[in-house]
């Protein structure tokens, strides 16, 4: 069974419809190398499309719904897809810009998503021109030819640096994809029978990885319509989930539960949770170990690349603060800013490849593609270094804050202030200083009730970092622009900054 939050469909339902829908796609033109884009929330109908467009060799391409219009034009002008399938609400703002070429499938909005997001039913329900995915898919015959060669999700990286980038990989080889199954299996424990809990959105890179692999082998399957600490405990319990993914921000959020909360639900069920996305305090991870057992396993890749790393609870509680060691095959390399290999303990970019990947480019940026490799070797932005075969992080290339001479990475300082009681969010960045060249700014969202100043947050850290590493200037936000997959969109945060010092932006 597949659920959405508590209303489930049998899988072999989902499968059926996705066969139909092959068929119907490929009798509109869609052939091997087109690109099917998907604006959806988490729904069945997300494993239709893609399951469709994998059978005819096509790219499914989440676009990000929390995007403005433009962005999703941007997204669609740049991989001009044959078709787009999309939530009713979501569409209704595209309706008028759309290229006259997509053709148009819209899927209602289920009632979840209405309740959860406050979504208005006439807003919900298509209008009558309309294509309604499911009564389209269903005129047709099953797709009755074989798969073609797969060629994964195209992904559109988050964007919260500057115009998100197609990651379009090559046509898998028969070898690639048997490896591929292979190394998520040894990085989620995703293996048949298991009971799956996907808390973030399909649309970004590691739950989509993760829902893919889980649909053909799980005997249940649970998306959650929105992530919310309580009703994840409780999708635990009543599921007897075995298996989660789930982002640094989300085990927080849970570990803030009241006491009394975290208690009245039984999570003994669980066996192999996988964390990717973002460096997780170690002192969080320490504590949900405590409460759920050595079953915490951490990922490090990216979009690009792929799973580069796994640290095992066991591993992790030897080496606290790594990610672990390179999985089979990955090489891992760290070059300073000289562009040589850094020795080991040295920070500097990381560069990986993991050969269960195909190749990649940026689509209609193979410049940026050139770019990002050296020795064979590909970069996302990332520094961090190695000490006896393992990896750590130190943060994002583009946020490290140079203050003085001196690198500073905002996401150690970040990892410290989210301990902080009456922390709910933060985030930390560089901002113009004239005497430095750069500062460090916090932006911090209080818990509800809570009220604290700003030299109450910056003694804090100043009893757990060096005084350099505490932020100068302390702002507080009611929300900060946070995605659901856990990443923050610390651009908008920045940029107001920078907008007049001619830098950064």
């Amino acid at each position: 069974m597949i659920y959405l939050d508590d209303r489930g469909i049998p899988h072999d339902e989902v499968l059926a419809r996705a066969k139909r829908a092959a068929k119907g796609l490929s009798s509109i033109g869609v052939q091997e190398g087109d690109c099917v884009a998907l604006l959806l929330r988490n729904d069945f109908a997300f494993f239709e499309v893609q399951q469709a467009a994998a059978d005819i060799g096509a790219y499914s391409v989440p676009l990000n719904w929390h995007g403005k219009v433009d962005e999703a034009l941007y997204i669609i002008n740049d991989s001009k897809p044959k078709v787009l399938v999309a939530h009713s609400d979501l569409l209704e703002p595209l309706r008028h810009v759309i290229p006259p070429e997509v053709k148009v499938f819209v899927v209602p909005t289920p009632k979840e998503l209405q309740g959860r997001y406050g979504i208005p039913k006439e807003k919900a329900e298509p209008l009558q021109a309309d294509t309604v995915w499911a009564e389209w898919c269903d005129a047709f015959e099953p797709w009755s030819e074989g798969p073609k060669r797969s060629r994964a999700t195209m992904i559109y990286t988050s964007g919260t640096t500057g115009h998100p980038k197609g990651v379009k990989r090559e046509a898998a080889t028969p070898e690639q994809a048997k490896a591929y199954v292979e190394l998520i299996e040894r990085v989620s424990g995703l293996t048949p029978g298991v009971r799956a809990l996907v808390t973030g959105p399909l649309y970004h890179a590691s739950p989509n990885a993760y829902g893919r692999q889980a649909f053909p082998v799980a005997d249940v399957l649970v998306l959650q319509s929105k992530f919310d600490p309580v009703e994840t405990l409780a999708a635990i319990e009543k599921y007897q989930i075995t298996n989660a993914v789930m982002v640094p921000t989300m085990f927080l959020m849970i570990l803030k539960l009241p006491k009394e909360v975290r208690e009245r639900y039984d999570v003994s069920s669980l066996k192999w949770v996988t964390h990717t996305g973002a460096p997780c305090p170690r002192e969080v991870k320490q504590q949900l170990m405590e409460w759920w057992g050595p079953i915490i396993y951490e990922t490090y890749g990216g979009t690009e690349v792929g799973t580069a790393t796994l640290a095992t609870p066991a591993d992790w509680l030897a080496h606290p603060g790594s990610v672990g060691v390179p999985t089979p095959g990955t090489r891992i390399a760290i070059y300073g800013e000289d562009g040589k290999p850094a020795a080991d303990g040295e920070p500097g970019e990381i560069y990986m490849r993991v050969p269960a990947y195909a190749d990649f480019t940026y689509l209609n940026n193979q410049e940026k593609r050139r770019t990002a490799e050296r020795d064979g070797l590909i970069s996302v932005g990332d520094v961090g270094y190695l000490k006896d075969g393992r990896l750590y992080l130190c943060d994002r290339r583009s946020d490290m804050v140079i203050s003085g001479g001196t690198n500073i990475y905002p996401a150690e300082i970040e990892m410290v202030l989210a301990q902080c009681p009456g922390v709910h969010d933060c985030a930390v960045f560089g901002i113009p200083d004239e005497e430095f060249g750069e500062s460090l700014a916090a932006a911090v969202q209080l818990s509800p009730g809570v009220k604290l100043t700003a030299e109450e947050i910056q003694q804090f850290l100043l009893a757990r970092l060096a005084k350099y590493k505490v932020p100068r200037r302390v702002d507080f936000h009611d929300s900060l622009p946070r995605e659901d997959s856990g990443k923050i969109f610390k651009r908008r945060l920045r940029d107001p900054f920078w907008q007049n010092a001619g830098r950064r932006i």
